[in-house]
């Protein structure tokens, strides 16, 4: 018997998580007999017979193949269909991974919806004066503070301030570990030895615009080759007088797992802090956010929601979830009476010092019925993907604990795992009322313990 491929290996682990996915006859007759071929940019080239076939399989079956691809866990990220002698199904049509746009930004993030108070008026001023100016204004713009006060909505505001008002300037928005994601996407598939020169259109990329924003550099400590690699960005667009904002979770001087020529090239900007809010912005705050859902919450309500809170801004946004959340579930309007009954478990009931990081994993063991192995680990069956996700948003919601501290607790996480997680289920709470529930029935049985 042959020995299989490495295409086919990987085909053989794709199938796997297919199967169940899809109908068994639909599976049989569409699926079982793609042929894989190659691998592109971490696609999986499945060879079809047809174009009829490779047009049933991507109208009805791509999205859990592509699903199946992901979870199988062997550095897929999707599939591709081809078909032999096809115009339609053909790989010149599948554009290179490090030619993909980078992080869009949410346009909803703006000046307008960023509340200004004493705690960060100084910050959002300077951001707008980059915003109007860039490259001649506070180059670069290094900011920082603490998780959810506001770092990533005032880089994106900046973004989406100069895409609209100077639409000729090329701006990009990204994330550290975006940045840091697409250098070694190019350091791989520039040894493949194919001519396609990925490290000149890596660099080419981030040293062609005017704009550059990368949030939550702080996550590439003790990364030399990615340092090296920024910092002959950093001098090159500096050079041309092009505007680069930074953000990071402690002042540029705290970085010291970064090297020193770096953080002298931050202090040479200027260096804005956020302030954690004080009451009357919280409450401003939130009732911005109240509006943005279309609720109106009475003022004793708002200061009971930010009454012996954090300065995170996620969890002053919670608290609001859940009372609306309560408010719907009972048919009722929003009240101080309403608003007590649904946070009492964590409003001055339960010491925020008593949770622990294992009575998170616990209870969240418990409620998803999966063992600690599944809620730690690797695998990415969605079932432990989001119980994982839950899991960690707690611990940044109910912990004081920094972010590193977190990752640890939860397997051994990385710093941008952990932030994507929490900011995914802080999003996910806004839009889906099981999410929510979920979160806060596990966040109920902790307190309870």
């Amino acid at each position: 018997m042959p020995e299989k491929t490495q295409f086919e290996v990987l085909w053989e682990k794709v199938k796997e998580r297919a199967r169940p996915l899809i109908n068994p006859v639909s599976f049989d007759a569409f699926i079982d007999g793609l042929i894989p071929v190659d691998v592109v940019n971490r696609k999986l080239v499945l060879k079809a017979l047809t174009e009829t076939g490779a047009s049933t399989i991507t109208k009805s079956h791509l999205p859990k193949l592509r699903e199946a691809a992901i979870s199988a866990d062997v550095g897929l990220t999707d599939v591709i269909i081809v078909v032999d002698g096809s115009d339609i199904y053909t790989l010149a049509e599948i554009p290179d991974a490090l030619e993909e746009v980078s992080v869009q930004t949410d346009k909803r993030f703006t000046f307008d919806s960023f509340v200004v108070g004493n705690s960060n008026k100084f910050v959002c001023a300077a951001a707008r004066s980059v915003a109007m100016a860039p490259g001649e204004n506070f180059n670069p713009l290094y900011i920082y503070g603490g998780s959810g006060l506001g770092k990533t909505h005032l880089l994106q505001a900046i973004a989406n301030e100069i895409a609209e008002k100077k639409p000729s300037l090329k701006v990009l928005y990204t994330t550290s570990e975006k940045f840091l994601n697409e250098y070694v996407d190019s350091i791989v598939y520039s040894k493949q030895g194919d001519g396609r020169e990925a490290n000149a259109r890596f660099r080419s990329r981030y040293r062609n615009v005017d704009v550059l924003l990368i949030d939550d550099i702080q996550s590439w400590a003790g990364k030399r080759g990615v340092q090296e690699e920024f910092f002959n960005t950093f001098n090159e667009l500096f050079s041309q007088n092009k505007q680069i904002v930074i953000s990071s979770d402690c002042p540029a001087k705290d970085l010291t797992t970064l090297e020193e020529r770096l953080r002298t090239r931050f202090e040479g900007g200027l260096i804005a802090d956020i302030q954690p809010p004080d009451t009357e912005t919280k409450i401003a705050i939130l009732k911005r956010k109240a509006l943005e859902k279309k609720y109106i919450i009475p003022d004793d309500v708002l200061a009971f929601l930010v009454k012996d809170s954090d300065n995170n801004v996620r969890t002053l946004e919670g608290r609001l979830n859940t009372v609306i959340f309560a408010s719907k579930l009972h048919e009722e309007p929003i009240s101080l009476k309403l608003a007590a009954t649904a946070l009492s478990e964590s409003i001055s009931v339960a010491e925020p010092e008593e949770v622990t990081p294992e009575a998170i994993v616990r209870a969240t063991c418990a409620y998803f019925k999966i063992t600690r192995e599944e809620l730690l680990g690797r695998n990415k069956r969605q079932e432990f993907v989001r119980a994982r996700q839950i899991c960690t948003y707690l611990m940044c919601d109910m912990l004081t604990l920094p972010l590193v501290t977190i990752g640890k607790e939860m397997g051994g996480k990385d710093h941008s795992t952990v932030i994507y997680a929490r900011d995914k289920v802080a999003e996910l709470m806004r839009v889906n009322d099981k999410i929510l529930k979920d979160v806060n029935d596990i966040k109920s049985v902790v307190l309870k313990q």
